[in-house]
């Protein structure tokens, strides 16, 4: 699987440090939409009894936003150097589903897709994917800090 961006990469792009980083690649982003990576490892702070749990989960659908935003941000920067990195926080979380927690060794694959934007706040859909199948989606409100005008 090709990547935009790998772990090293991802990091400096997000505001999440270790232990707390819940993706480890970025596959895919374009103008309405972002993909993200990240293989299950034990010791993963949100693994539990050789499972991903749920609190992993959203974390990993927020930070797929993040690396959106971060990606964003670093294609505006080369073009104007004296822009800021944007800040994001989630506002709300509603529609959660989480039909199954991946194991230790699995990769799933998130994909953010933007449904609105308002002013500051953008509407976003997550979905998390484990082997093509829907382990777990949300609806998000975040509300971005803009640098400039520069929105997810």
């Amino acid at each position: 699987m090709e990547t935009l961006l790998d772990t090293k990469q991802v990091t400096s792009l997000i505001p999440q440090k270790e232990p707390f980083v819940m993706i480890d690649k970025l596959i895919a982003s374009n103008d309405t939409s972002s993909t993200s990576g990240l293989t299950i490892t034990e010791n993963n702070i949100f693994t539990q009894n050789g499972v991903f749990i749920e609190p992993g989960l959203i974390e990993n659908i927020a930070q797929t936003g993040a690396i959106r935003a971060g990606y964003i941000f670093s294609k505006l920067k080369e073009e104007d150097d004296s822009l800021e990195p944007p800040v994001g926080y989630i506002g709300a979380i509603k529609s959660l589903i989480i039909t199954k927690l991946p194991k230790i060794g699995d990769t799933i694959q998130t994909t953010l897709t933007v449904e609105n934007q308002v002013f500051d706040i953008t509407m976003v859909k997550g979905e998390v994917r484990l082997n093509n199948e829907v382990i777990a989606s949300c609806s998000m409100k975040i509300f971005i800090q803009k640098s400039g005008n520069m929105s997810i």
